[in-house]
């Protein structure tokens, strides 16, 4: 990734002595990246207001998110495997997405209904996807049935969104909300905005005829396994009572590398969420009018949500199976002893500084 340059910071937004702490970690990292290949590409299966969908999720490798350049969120290190210098040409964008074309052409019997577009930052800002690959990669996807597009809130603009709208395509902005709690977000995330600003980006995108899939925080460094499950609950309902928001995605923490919480994980202040707490939230909002899904990166590793590493792949096994068919009962059929352990965590920690187990 490139040195950090003081001309491009987000000034007077955020934690400042974090970010100026952030950009000093974030310029140790010395891999560079080729702006031809994407980050990421994968197939998989994802539930939608309109079923369940196989999915092409794509992930462009842009000059990074700005606001992770100037510091950025406590648990994100995907500005790290960002492109040296800062842009990447309209060429290169697209060829990332022949690439990733290529992969699904070898991988799958036929197209993706479903094509999800992440750059780890915001897709609809323009320094990092200008407007003529935006309407390019629209109109390579025209013939698909549906479209998620990654966003900070601020960047939504119905005019943006119509360039998918406007040739068919169901279109949804994927908003990293964290939390509908603000303080949190300020204080245990470092993002800027207010959950009036996300309201404000779900009625554009309804402007446009376009939906919303909030993701989620689960255990932003700061609060106690408890009080991460509580604000997750609260979180949820409060999103599913913003009008076009349809869809919630709960990400568990994990410790990305040049980041604040990777910092505390090594000095013992950090655990990742356990499983156990991913599928109390998932259970217990069941009922809510909005689909909630969760997809735990790292499972049942120790810098991954985890439980006692003997139930993790079955826990996770429920978790999957309760994206697709949104069935709560799928929890009763997984049990382990640990789960008594993780009833304790809850009951007994106090500190988020002091987990009580690894």
């Amino acid at each position: 990734m490139s040195k950090p340059n003081p001309e491009v910071y987000e000034r007077g937004r955020g934690m400042d002595a974090h970010n100026k702490v952030m950009r000093e970690v974030r310029s140790r990292n010395q891999r560079t990246y080729d702006a031809r290949e994407p980050t990421r590409v994968w197939l998989d299966e994802d539930n939608t207001p309109a079923g369940v969908y196989q999915s092409l999720t794509i992930i462009l490798n842009t000059g990074g998110c700005r606001w992770a350049r100037a510091g950025g969120c406590t648990m994100c290190g995907y500005v790290a495997e960002s492109v040296d210098g800062g842009t990447v040409a309209h060429e290169d964008l697209m060829a990332q997405v022949e690439a990733c074309l290529d992969h699904e052409r070898e991988n799958a019997d036929a197209p993706s209904e479903l094509v999800k577009i992440y750059t780890s930052g915001s897709f609809l800002d323009e320094r990092e996807v200008p407007a003529e690959t935006r309407a390019a990669i629209a109109e390579t996807f025209a013939d698909r049935e549906r479209m998620v597009l990654e966003s900070l809130p601020n960047f939504v603009d119905r005019e943006k969104l119509r360039d998918f709208t406007d040739r068919g395509l169901d279109a949804d902005v994927a908003i990293g909300l964290e939390t509908a709690t603000d303080r949190v977000r300020h204080d245990c995330v470092n993002k800027y905005f207010e959950f009036a600003d996300f309201e404000a980006a779900c009625a554009e995108a309804l402007a446009a005829d376009a939906g919303v899939k909030a993701y989620l925080l689960m255990k932003p460094p700061f609060l106690t396994e408890r009080e991460a499950v509580a604000d997750m609950k609260r979180s949820v309902r409060r999103c599913a009572g913003v009008e076009g928001c349809h869809t919630v995605s709960m990400n568990p923490t994990n410790v990305q590398r040049y980041t604040m919480v990777e910092q505390l994980y090594h000095d013992g202040g950090y655990r990742p969420p356990w499983l156990w707490s991913v599928a109390e939230v998932l259970r217990e909002t069941a009922d809510e009018d909005v689909i909630v899904v969760s997809d735990p990166v790292g499972h049942g590793s120790d810098r991954g949500p985890h439980n006692c590493g003997e139930c993790d792949d079955r826990v996770q096994t429920a978790i999957k199976d309760f994206d697709l068919r949104q069935d709560p009962t799928v929890f009763d059929q997984v049990s382990c002893s640990c789960e008594r352990t993780w009833a304790a965590v809850l009951d007994r920690e106090r500190s988020y500084g002091m987990a009580l187990t690894n």
